[in-house]
């Protein structure tokens, strides 16, 4: 053994003591390390403990203070409630001390109605009594009487009721004859008052219509271009139109003459267009006289629309509207038609005001009086008697009817508002330079011209011209061949010699002309 080598023992010798120098140096380690974390517990846990008693004493302060603020509020809400209750009780004993008053006096009240009632029933009884005594005395005067007249009782009756009979009459007829007297005096008075109160109340423009338009031309030049080449653009335009165009040495304007106001309104208006517009040809002039036709039916529309609200009434049926509309532009003496209507039916509604009668059934006939004159001229009958079928034709009261048709005294007078309408109507067409009868005969005359011509088979129009010194017949060339046209004049020029009376002479123009038209599409 001696001869073993201890060296190979070296390296387990050095890592046994190692070993043993080592673990405890572990061990000691481990030890300070729970040391450590034994005081960190340690201050851990004395950190929540610190944190848990102040927390709860958070928690306890808060509690109290919701506590106190609780008590303090319950204790204001019993403060309030017991106010209230104090306040009920002392109401309560108000209303009681009050009950008890109105009780005493309702006791008090009640003595003094049975004391009045004791002293009403005892002055029942001596009334009854004193009215027994008096007829006792009344039936033995009548005895005494009867004994002394030698009458009964019922015998004076009726012959006291005979003379008073008599008496009665007498007066009765002095009497109804000073209240007759009285009566028309104060009605001629009243109706008087009336009318000058209506007439004072009623404002109205009596120009009286011309039969002449003046259309302004931007210059004299505009003249030759209204003629045309030839004159075709004046004679179009006067076939079209039934007006005449007078062109003279009047600066800057043209005139035209018409005794119809409907179709020189229309001419007027063509021609301020035609004017403006610049183009004027024969075409040209046919589309700008359609399309003045339009307008000027229109503005007859807003006129019948604007006399309705003049007159605050309520829409007519629309056909009526339509008559209403030509109104504006018919004329009677000189007098425009729709103006007189106006002032017409406000004349009736303020006498039938005065009246006391409907206002608005006044206004409506006194508006609708004339409403004849606007239908065509052909159609037969005076214009009361056609103005009258119109109305009761759309739905018209028969007051309204009836005030139409009688106002010339055709028919019957129905009622106060007819009598107020023909009143009214005197009124208005009475004024000075309200109407011109010489303007009305010119314009008849004329009319009845168109209408000679227009009454022959194949005319489709015909119109007065040259302030009635010329006729221009339209004649339709399906029906009216060159040869008829040349006799057809001397026929109406032989017609107007036998039915009319007229200075000079009158020219008779028949005018016919075929149209072909084609549309290229």
């Amino acid at each position: 053994m001696d001869g073993m080598d201890y060296t190979s023992f070296i390296p387990l010798i050095a890592v046994a003591l190692g070993f043993a120098v080592a673990i405890p140096l572990v061990v000691y380690s481990y030890k300070l390390k729970a040391r450590s974390a034994g005081l960190l517990a340690k201050q851990i846990i004395e950190s929540a403990e610190t944190q848990a008693k102040n927390h709860l004493r958070e928690i306890e302060l808060e509690a109290k203070a919701q506590a106190m603020q609780i008590t303090q509020k319950a204790e204001a809400e019993a403060q309030a409630k017991f106010q209230e209750v104090r306040n009920s009780q002392r109401t309560l004993e108000g209303r009681e001390l009050k009950l008890d008053g109105r009780a005493e006096s309702l006791d008090r009240k009640e003595i003094d109605l049975k004391k009045a009632e004791a002293q009403v029933s005892q002055g029942l009884k001596e009334i009854t009594e004193e009215k027994d005594r008096y007829a006792q005395m009344i039936e033995q005067e009548n005895q005494k009487l009867e004994e002394i007249s030698r009458m009964s009782q019922e015998e004076a009756k009726n012959h006291l009721m005979e003379n008073m009979k008599e008496l009665a009459e007498a007066e009765a007829a002095i009497t109804a004859k000073q209240i007759r007297d009285q009566a028309i005096s104060s009605a001629t008075k009243e109706a008087h008052k009336i009318v000058i109160s209506a007439i004072q109340r009623s404002a109205a423009d009596h120009t009286a219509e011309s039969t002449v338009s003046v259309v302004e031309l931007p210059s004299d030049q505009m003249k030759g271009r209204v003629i045309g080449r030839e004159g075709r653009n004046i004679r179009t335009f006067e076939q079209l139109t039934g007006v005449e165009l007078i062109v003279d040495d009047t600066p800057e304007a043209v005139v035209l003459s018409g005794f119809d106001p409907v179709r020189r309104e229309v001419a007027r208006v063509a021609l301020s267009n035609l004017v403006q517009d610049g183009r004027i040809h024969p075409a040209r002039i046919e589309e700008m006289i359609e399309k003045a036709t339009k307008q000027v039916d229109e503005e007859m529309k807003n006129a019948a629309e604007e006399a309705l609200s003049e007159l605050h009434l309520p829409p007519f049926h629309e056909q009526i509207m339509k008559l209403i509309g030509r109104l504006k532009y018919r004329t009677s003496y000189g007098q425009n038609i729709l103006k007189h209507s106006i002032e017409v039916g406000w004349l009736t509604g303020l006498m039938a005001a005065e009246l006391n009668l409907d206002g608005v059934t006044a206004r409506r006939a006194g508006f609708l009086h004339d409403l004849g004159k606007a239908v065509d001229r052909n159609t037969d009958g005076t214009h009361a008697l056609i103005g009258g079928e119109y109305a009761r034709k759309f739905g018209e009261p028969d007051v309204v009817v009836n005030a139409i048709e009688s106002h010339h005294e055709e028919v019957p007078m129905t009622g106060p508002i007819s009598a107020l309408v023909q009143s009214a109507d005197a009124i208005s067409g009475s004024r000075r330079g309200a109407r011109g009868d010489t303007l009305e005969s010119y314009i008849k005359r004329l009319r009845n011209l168109e209408g000679i011509a227009t009454g022959f088979e194949g005319v489709s129009k015909s119109y007065a011209i040259q302030a009635g010194r010329e006729v221009r017949v339209l004649v339709e060339s399906d029906k009216i061949d060159d040869t008829r046209a040349q006799s057809l004049s001397s026929d109406i020029a032989g017609r107007i010699e036998e039915e009319m009376t007229y200075p000079g002479q009158i020219k008779v123009v028949v005018i016919r002309e075929s149209r072909n038209t084609a549309i290229a599409k």
